[in-house]
């Protein structure tokens, strides 16, 4: 399918199509606006109607170009050999190939983490499928082809299949090394017009303060200070299991977010707004004098026996869902905890914008997207607040004066 496209270095628009096995750019003066796209969108689908009737003419469209005289009558004879021979040549890499290009081009910009994560999605499933195909011939067909593949294989360790979460995450590296080496080998990308699969949106399960407070009460002594920092602070599971007490200010009562650990290994946080300072509410500093007791010699705030930090699964599973089940309360991640501490911020009335800093959001958009409807639910005041406002303002209201005469006159 043809497009209109933008010339970066003039602004000039231009069309983008396929014709006869070749791609074809067509070059316009016209500036990039509305009404110039809508009138060469109007003759980009002529364009394609034509082809697909067998009546396209190029001349017709484009007289005196360079494709023009390509698709001469006289010059398609030798088109079909032309192209066995383009193909036989092998005119672009094999995928196995350029993906190992375009990795170590990649790397140093990722995380190891990351590194990791990409290295396994190509060894496993990218170069097992694609790895004997020129990247060129690969197709939109194959990629949506290798996509439904995707969509009936088994989760690891589950019955169910993978998730579209999980399957897009898995087509990005595909889609970054095809759109590269379309780039590279002026082709055609495979995911044109291929958009991401629709991911169900997960709701927060924040805990409510009672259940904090049972919670707290409950949980073994020498895990309390651990998950009193975690409801009170909002932080990350690798930001407060990297927590080291360097990063820990009680003379101004601060928690420098600076590291975290991602499978044992001590990264960058997860972003750079990720990077910031978390103000100790009181039974934060309480909880971090007390741990300091016990920890204050080691370099983590929070870590095992031998001085290295805690394994977040281990916790999960030993420590936290046989905690939750000894409580009657649903199964939830850790990270809910997270969760709770924002939703008791809004709910205390903080600032949306300290509390976006808190968490190391960079705008307050997610905090009202993803939190805001647990505030009423917390304070159970359903605009009993803005009554009050009109009430303080305006006096009795126009209806309750109205009441109150009728009742007078009975």
């Amino acid at each position: 399918m043809g497009s209109i496209r933008t010339l970066q270095r003039t602004g000039s628009l231009f069309f983008d199509f396929r014709y006869r096995g070749h791609r074809c750019r067509e070059y316009t003066a016209l500036p990039d606006t509305p009404a110039n796209r809508k009138k060469l969108q109007k003759v980009m689908e002529r364009i394609e109607t034509e082809i697909a009737t067998g009546t396209f003419e190029y001349t017709k469209f484009f007289p005196n170009t360079r494709n023009a005289d390509k698709f001469e009558p006289a010059n398609l004879a030798s088109e079909s050999t032309t192209a066995s021979q383009e193909a036989a040549a092998g005119p672009t890499p094999l995928f196995r190939d350029f993906a190992e290009v375009w990795y170590q081009e990649k790397e140093v910009e990722w995380r190891r983490s990351y590194k990791e994560t990409v290295r396994n999605v190509l060894d496993k499933s990218l170069i097992p499928e694609f790895g004997d195909k020129a990247v060129g011939q690969i197709s939109k067909a194959d990629v949506l082809a290798f996509r439904a593949k995707l969509g009936k294989v088994t989760a690891r360790g589950k019955q169910t299949p993978l998730s579209s979460a999980r399957i897009n995450k898995m087509l990005n590296p595909l889609r970054q090394i095809l759109n590269e080496a379309a780039d590279r080998f002026d082709f055609r990308t495979p995911f044109d017009h291929i958009k991401q699969l629709k991911v169900k949106r997960t709701d927060v399960e924040p805990f409510t303060l009672d259940e904090v407070k049972s919670i707290l009460e409950t949980v073994r002594p020498d895990f309390r200070n651990y998950f009193t920092v975690r409801f009170f602070t909002g932080m990350r599971t690798g930001e407060i299991d990297g927590l080291k007490w360097k990063f820990v200010d009680f003379e101004r009562r601060l928690i420098l977010v600076r590291e975290t650990i991602v499978d044992g290994e001590e990264e960058y946080t997860k972003t750079d707004g990720s990077q910031r300072d978390i103000q100790m509410s009181q039974l934060v500093y309480d909880a971090l004098k007390s741990q300091h007791q016990a920890t204050g010699k080691s370099v983590f705030v929070f870590c095992n026996r031998e001085g290295k930090p805690l394994d977040h699964k281990n916790i999960t599973n030993r420590v936290w869902y046989p905690l939750l089940r000894h409580l009657g309360l649903k199964k939830r991640r850790p990270y809910q905890c997270r969760h709770t501490a924002a939703t008791l911020w809004l709910a205390s009335g903080e600032s949306p914008q300290w509390i976006a800093m808190q968490l190391g959001h960079t705008t307050t958009e997610m905090l009202f997207r993803v939190y805001a409807r647990f505030v009423p639910n917390l304070t159970r005041k359903d605009g009993s607040a803005f009554e009050r406002l009109l009430t303080g303002v305006m006096g009795t209201p126009v209806a309750a004066q109205q009441d109150k005469k009728e009742a007078s006159h009975v």
